[in-house]
């Protein structure tokens, strides 16, 4: 206690001021680091957290906070959640909505809710779906022993 009492009042406060702007500027920094921003970042993503999901085609939201990814035969849905991404797979065709912002996807789940793809058009997530449906075949090359 002898060190706070040789400390003044408003040296307490910028020190404590001080911490509390790192810590904000921490937590926006790795806040951002998970923001959608490139189509192989969500690609990668998608692969990484839903098993056995092998991506071909993505479609990003314009705001980086949510992406569509068209995979074998299913499509992943991606939501930037403060510091992490949330994942689900879902079947075509896609319960959709279109307003002025953009489209709206129902995923029926009440954790994730519905996720809206800022500056996308309903035409955009139809060819996603159909990539996902032709993507849905299977190579029998890729079980045979080389």
């Amino acid at each position: 206690m002898d060190v706070l009492l040789g400390l003044r009042w408003y040296q307490i406060a910028l020190a404590l001021a001080a911490v509390i702007a790192l810590g904000w500027y921490a937590r926006k920094l790795r806040r951002d680091e998970g923001k959608l921003t490139d189509m192989d970042k969500a690609r990668s993503m998608a692969e990484e957290r839903l098993a056995g999901f092998i991506s071909r085609a993505a479609l990003l939201s314009g705001d980086g906070a949510a992406a569509i990814v068209a995979g074998n035969g299913t499509i992943a849905v991606l939501l930037h959640r403060g510091v992490r991404v949330e994942a689900r797979r879902l079947l075509a065709p896609l319960a959709l909505s279109t307003s002025v912002e953009g489209v709206r996807i129902d995923t029926g789940e009440s954790v994730l809710g519905s996720v809206t793809l800022f500056g996308v058009l309903e035409t955009d997530v139809r060819r996603i779906e159909g990539i996902a449906q032709a993507g849905n075949v299977v190579d029998i090359r890729q079980f045979r022993p080389h």
